[in-house]
């Protein structure tokens, strides 16, 4: 099942901002120390198996996912011709969601599969509500014309302000509203928090 409890809980445990939200960052300054009865502190040397749990669990709470959804993507991978932990990480950034989160119309990932089970964007014209939907190079992603005069567009635009770039694999149109999916992410665009051979040798276990 897919944790539903506090988000903040989650970014203690891990140590790190999972969510992109800057309220997240501040909680881990005024405190790190994972979540617990007595506040323990962050743990120690940590024997292989933990260091590819948490990182397996690190991806999976960074990306909204079950385990099972997260274990099938893994499966998914691991299937194709590439390197399995970059094909891992390609797939995640292909859903939907990541790609409204990418291109700064949504804060966070969480917002951005709200956008996306509303079905308040099109895919290529049609009405897509599918949050794990794989975008593909050529794809069109705008947002339904009765939904373009809503705040919350407008106000994630000033909340990232003029710094923040899409990656490149992506051409935004923040105005319009609208994503054009130029090319495949790669290495360089993938979530840099997360180091895809650990989850790899989980598996593999």
């Amino acid at each position: 099942m897919r944790y539903t409890g506090p988000k903040a809980r989650l970014c203690r445990r891990e140590g790190v901002n999972l969510f992109g939200s800057p309220k997240y960052q501040k909680l881990l300054g005024r405190n790190p120390n994972i979540p617990g009865m007595h506040g323990g502190k962050r743990l120690g040397k940590l024997s292989e198996y933990a260091k590819q749990l948490r990182e397996k669990q690190k991806a999976k709470r960074m990306f909204g996912l079950s385990e099972k959804q997260f274990k099938n993507y893994f499966t998914k991978a691991s299937g194709g011709q590439g390197v399995t932990g970059d094909t891992l990480l390609e797939l995640l950034e292909r859903r939907l969601d990541n790609v409204l989160y990418r291109s700064g119309l949504a804060l966070t990932r969480m917002q951005a599969r709200q956008f996306a089970s509303h079905g308040l964007f099109l895919v290529n014209g049609r009405r897509t509500d599918v949050p794990s939907f794989q975008v593909r190079v050529g794809d069109i992603i705008e947002v339904r014309p009765s939904k373009a005069g809503s705040p919350v567009f407008s106000k994630n635009r000033e909340e990232l302000g003029a710094d923040h770039t899409p990656p490149s694999w992506l051409k935004v149109d923040s105005k319009k509203l609208s994503i054009e999916v130029i090319d495949i992410p790669v290495t360089s665009h993938f979530e840099a928090l997360i180091e895809p051979q650990l989850i790899v040798e989980y598996y593999s276990r």
